[in-house]
């Protein structure tokens, strides 16, 4: 314990080693001189610490000592620039590049052919009025026109040896030009009469024609060209770094408009501002402290200091860059706007599940890519903002792989899948009736059951042919394992979840499939036009490995479909605006987010495509189900209800039984049902109905034993709740 007096004998120490010092007065700068002096001075032992372990340790190093990596270790860090353009070394795009070259010069080559007999009648009716001008501008030229300004200015300021300099000036000059022109006329009217005599008809043709047309253009109004433009190119500013400076400046950040203000520029420019495709592209260094996403926030500010549409202007970060560091890329037109390039799959071709597929294109038009096989996917936004069709779009890849079994719902109800799931789907459903959601039930339960029978026949597969526990498209190919891709879409998934009775087991199996699905080939894609908690579970959310963000309102919204704390990454869905339609962040494909414009395929051309994956699967012979006209049977393995019959095997004089007792008895019950069902399996079915398991004891030959089991009176009680709910509803 400190005592009370030993504070007082410090002071008092102290203040006695001042007294001795007589206080003297010390010069920082002297002191720091010497500090440094003697710690350069210092032995230094061989762990590379000072020998005096009370000394101080200078942290800051001297300029003329400061070391660092030399030349050569910068120049092997130093990232090189493309040698070869990257469109130029993708044949894809110098495929589409060369193709709009040839497409464009081709309509500006017919537009004029088609027009040039109209170009030749105005230009024949301007000739009278350019021969007069060419007339009138020799006389002009001949009589020395334009100096006479410069005489009557002398004359004005009589100004008299100025005035006869220039007067014998013009004489000389009217003389020559006189003599040219008349030497220009018999010229050219001994021309005009050797074509007459000698020269063939067609000559004689061309020549007045060319003559005509000569005069013609010379007679066009300024304000009435005669040839009109073919195509109305966008006039779009070239970015400059003075309007780069001048739009960051007006984004109201303290900390550039500071370094603005104190005659700084606000911005480090680290790459000249480039052409990069259908647009420019700047790249920087903002002041420290200042983020990308704080550039995010404001980018409607930016596109006003821009002057362009908000549909043009975007700004993003580097993933292996700093925070600070900022990629502005403005395009020519508006993104929504700008026409894309042809969609390779809308009139022709198969896809390989497996492999990627070009599914929407970026800002900068490149096409943006993803492999739909090994992923779960969650589509949100608010309505009409192109969700749908997203979805529509991803279905329609699927149905091109004829080995692909679909399973389409739209809860919506108004039938926007119906193309797809009419023409290929083995199970497909329009609406949220009663009898809607329990056709989805039983499909989803045998869709787990397929997942269990999956998983044992990867497991049991030898190693060489399932290197990596999973299914792969040569595995897929195999008809006799069944382990063909199954993709599973759902619209207005929210009605699913919120449903009284099944919501809590369509919940539980959605959520085995978006965790278990992708290793056995089960692709769940599930859309909702309510990205919140109850709408998109989060054990759904949260495991969805592709994530497709169209507009949304908040950022609740946002990171329920693009993650945790995407909002304050910069990723914000909530920048799009209402002209956006089919814009949307995409995550997925190993990449971090990016803005994607999906392509755009409305109804008449999605029947088209669903016609050509039909066909390729009645040539496959792969058509089944839904699309055949077959109905699902209804026999009791889809209609059991399990908590019924859970109190048929366990009578009242029984409160607790076991899982494995009760595991068996139902087997006995419906084999067809039960048959392999273990503890394990009944606790996770009883889930739903949230209904856990129990620890449950027994005296067995003298020996307590304890194992899991369930409580009768549970199964009750979870009975009554749901029957009065049905009652109630």
């Amino acid at each position: 314990m400190k005592h009370p007096d030993d504070d007082n004998e410090l002071f008092n120490r102290l203040e006695a080693e001042m007294a001795d010092s007589g206080g003297e007065v010390v010069d920082l700068d002297k002191a720091r001189s010497a500090r440094a002096e003697s710690a350069d001075s210092r032995p230094i032992e061989s762990g590379g610490e000072s020998a005096d372990p009370t000394a101080p340790v200078m942290v800051d190093q001297s300029a003329q000592k400061a070391t660092g990596p030399g030349y050569l270790g910068r120049l092997a860090a130093a990232k090189r620039r493309d040698v070869v353009p990257l469109w130029l070394r993708s044949v894809a795009e110098l495929k589409t590049a060369s193709t709009w070259v040839a497409r464009h010069y081709t309509h500006v080559a017919g537009y004029h052919a088609l027009r040039s007999p109209v170009y030749a009648l105005r230009l024949a009716m301007q000739a009278p009025t350019g021969l007069a001008r060419f007339v009138g501008g020799t006389m002009r030229w001949m009589a020395d026109r334009e100096g006479e300004p410069v005489r009557l200015a002398a004359v004005r300021r009589e100004d008299a040896a100025e005035y006869l300099k220039l007067s014998r000036q013009r004489d000389g000059r009217v003389r020559l030009r006189t003599l040219v022109a008349v030497l220009a006329m018999f010229v050219g009217l001994g021309a005009a009469l050797a074509i007459y005599v000698l020269a063939p008809d067609w000559l004689q043709a061309i020549s007045v024609s060319a003559l005509v047309l000569a005069f013609g253009a010379a007679g066009r109004k300024a304000d009435d060209p005669v040839i009109h433009r073919a195509v109305d190119v966008p006039k779009a500013t070239k970015l400059t770094s003075d309007i780069v400076l001048r739009a960051l400046g007006s984004l109201g950040i303290p900390a550039i408009n500071q370094a603005q203000g104190k005659g700084r520029d606000g911005f480090e420019f680290t790459a000249p501002i480039t052409r990069d495709g259908p647009g420019w592209r700047a790249q920087g260094n903002l002041p420290y402290g200042v983020t990308v996403t704080d550039v995010i926030e404001r980018r409607e500010r930016l596109a006003s200091g821009l002057r362009r549409p908000l549909g043009c202007v975007w700004p993003e970060a580097v993933s292996d860059e700093h925070t600070g560091h900022l990629v502005l890329w403005v395009g020519d037109q508006d993104m929504s706007k700008a026409s894309k390039p042809a969609w390779p799959l809308l009139k022709s071709g198969t896809v390989d599940l497996f492999k990627p597929v070009a599914f929407g294109t970026d800002q900068r038009g490149r096409w943006v890519e993803i492999t739909l096989m090994y992923i779960a996917a969650v589509i949100g936004a608010i309505p009409r903002m192109g969700k749908t069709f997203l979805l529509r779009l991803l279905l329609l890849i699927a149905a091109l792989d004829p080995r692909a079994e679909l399973h389409t719902y739209d809860l919506k109800g108004t039938g926007d899948l119906d193309p797809v799931g009419n023409a290929v789907s083995y199970r497909h459903r329009a609406g949220d009736e009663e009898e809607d959601i329990e056709y989805a039930v039983r499909d989803l339960r045998a869709l787990r059951e397929e997942l269990r029978r999956r998983a044992k026949m990867i497991r049991t597969l030898p190693r060489d042919i399932c290197p990596e526990s999973k299914v792969t498209s040569l595995l897929a190919d195999m008809k006799s394992l069944g382990l063909h891709p199954i993709v599973v879409g759902v619209d207005e998934c929210q009605v699913w979840f919120e449903h009284d009775k099944y919501g809590k087991e369509l919940e539980e199996i959605c959520t085995d499939l978006v965790k278990r699905g992708p290793a056995t080939g089960i692709v769940l894609l599930l859309a909702t036009q309510r990205p919140d908690a109850k709408a998109l579970p989060t054990g759904i959310s949260a495991n969805a490995s592709a994530r497709f963000c169209l507009k949304v309102m908040g950022q609740l919204e946002n990171d329920m479909v693009l993650g945790t704390s995407a909002y304050k990454r910069g990723v914000r869905a909530t920048m799009f605006s209402w002209a956006d339609k089919g814009i949307h962040y995409f995550i997925g494909e190993g990449a971090d987010a990016r803005i994607v414009g999906s392509v755009y395929v409305d109804a008449p051309a999605a029947e088209a495509i669903a016609a050509r994956a039909r066909k390729a699967r009645e040539l496959a012979g792969t058509l089944s189900g839904y699309a055949l006209g077959e109905e699902p049977k209804l026999d009791e393995s889809s209609t059991y209800d399990l908590l019924r019959d859970i109190l048929a095997v366990v009578p009242a004089d029984e409160p607790k039984v076991w899982s494995e007792t009760v595991v068996s008895r139902l087997a006995e019950l419906r084999p067809e049902v039960y048959e392999g069902w273990d503890p394990e399996g009944l606790a996770t079915a009883l889930k739903p109905h949230g209904i856990s398991t129990v620890q449950v004891g027994r005296r067995i030959e003298g020996k307590f034993t304890n194992k899991r089991g369930i409580d009768r009176s549970h199964i009750t009680t979870a009975i009554a709740e749901r029957d009065g709910k049905r009652d109630a509803g």
